[in-house]
């Protein structure tokens, strides 16, 4: 308890900091950045530069209560099929700009529920994108499934238009946990589509589970845990549940007095962390596990993981490239957000306009601080000289901070002249220790909590 005692004065249970799937973080976007500057740097993008593409589908037939992602409740799919037919106009948009000969090295699909979408939607929207944006030969599709809302017909167009990663949505298979978050999924049928996904050739699988969820304790997070490793997933992302009913009103339908205490949660984490490391499964940056030869493994192995707006990734592409309702960009001169709302959006593409409303233009010495947290969100080490190799002597600037962070966290990391770990009994407070980099957090804003 000692240990809980000391990670509790230094803020794990009360700071909320960013998650740092970028940096600066949405809340700093500025409506003073949008369509204009997404104009000007789609049209000098470098086409010798592979992109990835994110493409939102907002519409779910069911909103879970636990989550807070942009996205619209919808029982017909008229409202979807129109959907698709703005974005192949906002594609249209594009291709009037993009330079010739650009490819895509990674597309994802993301909601909402993308296989919300019927056969016939599924490969009019992949080929729209890939008529404007040709895949590389070695490419990756990835695609959100909720088990619940596909059949072996969905997943049949989904593999004959490339995806060869899917990520499985599971959160909790307690029936209790379930009902206190609006999120009824049976174990069988996740057992089903994992065995349609591997039938139809998809062997990357992602399984996407949530600590701190009402209801949650040990015994029942270790049933979940179990049944987990029976799917065998390559990857397992283990996300803290955000609970902020300020931003998604929904959340207003869970129990808060079911929710884990702190401390609970906390060994929540710990529990499933022991378990996926029994299992063989190697833990990458904060939240997420891999088998050894899985991609992401082998990047964090080598120093070359990163993280963007879907966590973390072995993907080596420059820029990202959002599409649809409320997506973001990251292009080489900072982020542009699409609007939001799904009606905005729409109301620019028909105008004929790009989506951009909001965003944020990057400074040097954002380029260099971006880069530090991500260090210490993906490999728990700032490197001073890494950092001069792309930054030059501007990464010197770092030094006060680093020696604030050595003074308060003490034997919690390790200090060099040129480095700063944080050492494994230090990690659970990554995204506090990151936060001593930003200078553009906001005032006022209210993230989720560092637990």
């Amino acid at each position: 308890m000692k240990h809980i005692d000391r990670l509790r004065s230094l803020g794990l249970y009360d700071a909320r900091v960013p998650r740092y799937t970028s940096y600066p973080t949405a809340p700093v976007f500025s409506p003073s950045i949008g369509a204009p500057e997404q104009r000007q740097a789609l049209a000098a993008l470098n086409p010798d530069d592979p992109v990835s593409v994110y493409l939102h589908i907002p519409f779910c037939e069911r909103l879970c209560w636990f989550c807070a992602c942009r996205t619209q409740g919808t029982r017909t799919l008229s409202p979807v099929e129109s959907y698709i037919g703005t974005l192949e106009k906002e594609l249209a948009l594009l291709a009037a700009l993009l330079p010739a000969g650009l490819r895509m090295g990674r597309m994802h699909w993301g909601g909402g529920t993308p296989t919300i979408l019927p056969p016939a939607l599924i490969h009019r929207l992949a080929q729209a994108v890939k008529a404007v944006i040709p895949p590389t030969e070695d490419w990756e599709f990835s695609v959100e499934i909720d088990p619940t809302m596909v059949d072996r017909a969905k997943i049949s167009a989904l593999a004959a238009e490339g995806m060869n990663r899917a990520s499985i949505g599971v959160q909790d298979f307690d029936p209790k946990v379930q009902a206190a978050i609006g999120r009824l999924q049976p174990f069988d049928i996740t057992r089903g589509c994992v065995d349609d996904l591997r039938a139809a050739g998809i062997t990357s699988l992602n399984a996407d589970l949530v600590y701190g969820l009402p209801h949650q304790d040990a015994a029942r997070l270790d049933d979940t845990l179990q049944k987990v490793l029976d799917l065998a997933p390559d990857r397992v992302a283990l996300f803290g549940y955000a609970h902020v009913p300020w931003m998604s009103k929904r959340q207003q339908l869970i129990d808060e007095t079911a929710l884990p205490r702190e401390v609970e949660r906390h060994q929540l984490a710990e529990q499933a962390a022991a378990v996926f490391h029994r299992a063989g499964l190697s833990p990458i940056g904060i939240d997420h596990f891999a088998r050894p030869g899985d991609g992401l493994a082998q990047a964090a192995a080598s120093g070359h993981l990163r993280r963007n707006f879907q966590g973390y990734t072995d993907d080596t592409c420059p820029t990202l490239i959002g599409l649809g309702a409320s997506s973001i960009s990251r292009l080489p001169t900072g982020y542009i957000q699409n609007a939001a709302a799904t009606p905005a959006y729409v109301q620019r593409i028909e105008g004929e306009e790009l989506a951009g409303a909001r965003g944020h233009m990057m400074t040097a010495d954002d380029l260099l601080r971006a880069r530090a947290i991500e260090m210490l969100m993906c490999d728990f080490r700032l490197d001073l000289p890494a950092l001069r190799a792309t930054h030059g002597t501007a990464a010197d600037r770092l030094r006060p901070d680093m020696a604030l962070l050595a003074e308060q966290f003490g034997d919690l990391v390790e200090t060099t002249p040129e480095a700063l770990t944080i050492r494994p009994a230090g990690r659970p407070l990554t995204r506090i220790i990151a936060s001593r980099f930003d200078v553009h957090m906001p005032q006022g804003a209210r993230f989720s909590q560092a637990s």
